[in-house]
């Protein structure tokens, strides 16, 4: 089943809708309107003097845990905390900005950070937390003048906000479980198509074997056995050359009967189409970005090294399965002069945490490389780990 989210709970990058839009920045831009003139926004009363220094120290505050909350790929800014935290100080820090001046623009931050709480991150604990606090930050100046109603509307303002949010990030995720689905349907119906097509190359295969290959043979001994006694009762070379032509010629046509027979029951697939569809399977199971780039000109290879390349690939997207859940996949299969390269990396965005020599897996790459005189490299990178195998074919 497919996710919306990756291994640290963020929106997939490669999301629809805009999940990496300059959108994610509006807590900042909402924070800053209070220094803005007024006749270019919705700013409400000046800010007085002696509130001007808290308001900037806030402001400050919010624009710093926005940028904690954007979807950096270092590894510093990656952890789950750090996002949480920043999501935290915007909301703690909006609060306090409306306690000091609630006016205008500003009083559109509590609904802001309710709407961050369940829109690009996965909810937990934190989000519903941060929810309430953004109901009670948006209220509390209209209580302060008892405005009941009005603290009571803001509140569940805040709430429908984050019902619409939550609804649209469902409707999205049911969206891309069609389209999944969809995707394996047409898997389906392809196998199918391939399954009847290599029934009835089979089905050919038996006639052909049973009944031209059969009436070839036995012709061909006939032949043989006519030129024998044509040989014994001394009849003319010329009727004997004839008869020699013709076996021959049934020999020749039954060998390439048994060829045709041959080609129709071995349907091998070309090495780099067996190596895309594991990709092309791996992203359908996991809904993970996964892509095969192939360079150089796909040539067959030997048996081993055709063999060496798949249990490569498909050890590599086993352990990136196991290791580096929903992480990005980019597998390469270079085909140069002498030699067949293929690179699988799998990037969830840091180092793993145990960096190992592998196990059995890893150990028994590392052997049929060996065995066909290639050689294998595996071993972290900054933000995920590579497999590196090279043939000699």
């Amino acid at each position: 089943m497919t996710t919306m989210f990756d291994d640290q709970g963020f929106v997939l990058p490669d999301r629809r809708y805009g999940a990496l839009s300059l959108v994610r920045l509006m807590p900042s831009v909402l924070a800053l309107t209070l220094f803005l003139p007024q006749r270019w926004v919705l700013a409400g009363t000046p800010v007085a003097a002696q509130e001007l220094p808290w308001l900037i120290a806030l402001v400050l505050v919010v624009i710093a845990g926005n940028v904690m909350l954007l979807p950096f790929s270092w590894a510093a800014l990656r952890s789950p905390w750090v996002s949480q935290l920043g999501l935290l100080a915007i909301t703690l820090a909006a609060g306090g900005i409306l306690l000091l001046h609630p006016n205008g623009v500003v009083y559109a931050l509590p609904f802001w950070t309710a709407r961050l709480a369940v829109r690009y991150r996965s909810p937990g604990p934190l989000s519903y937390v941060v929810i309430g606090l953004s109901m009670v930050g948006g209220a509390i100046p209209q209580l302060k003048d008892f405005q009941w109603l009005a603290a009571l509307g803001i509140a569940l303002g805040v709430l429908a906000l984050v019902l619409l949010t939550a609804n649209r990030q469902g409707r999205e995720e049911r969206l891309e479980q069609a389209e999944l689905l969809l995707a394996r349907r047409q898997q389906v119906i392809e196998e199918h198509a391939r399954a009847a097509a290599l029934a009835e190359r089979a089905r050919i295969a038996r006639e052909v074997h049973d009944v031209l290959a059969h009436s070839l043979a036995g012709l061909s001994l006939t032949l043989q056995g006519t030129r024998l006694m044509l040989q014994r009762d001394n009849a003319s070379q010329e009727v004997i050359d004839q008869v020699t032509k013709a076996q021959k010629l049934a020999a020749d046509g039954l060998t390439e009967a048994r060829r045709a027979v041959a080609a129709l029951r071995d349907d091998k697939v070309p090495d780099a189409r067996a190596i895309a569809d594991l990709v092309t399977a791996f992203r359908l199971e996991t809904g993970a970005p996964a892509e095969l780039t192939i360079s150089g000109e796909p040539r067959d290879l030997p048996a081993d090294a055709a063999s060496a390349l798949y249990r490569t690939a498909q050890e590599a997207l086993t352990n990136a399965r196991k290791h580096a859940p929903g992480a990005r996949v980019d597998a390469v299969l270079d085909f140069e002069n002498g030699r067949t390269v293929l690179t699988v990396t799998d990037h969830p965005g840091r180092p793993p945490a145990h960096a190992t020599s592998g196990g059995y897996g890893l150990l028994g790459m590392r052997e049929r490389a060996e065995l066909i005189g290639g050689e294998l490299e595996t071993g972290p990178m900054e933000d995920g780990w590579r497999v590196r195998l090279v043939v000699p074919a």
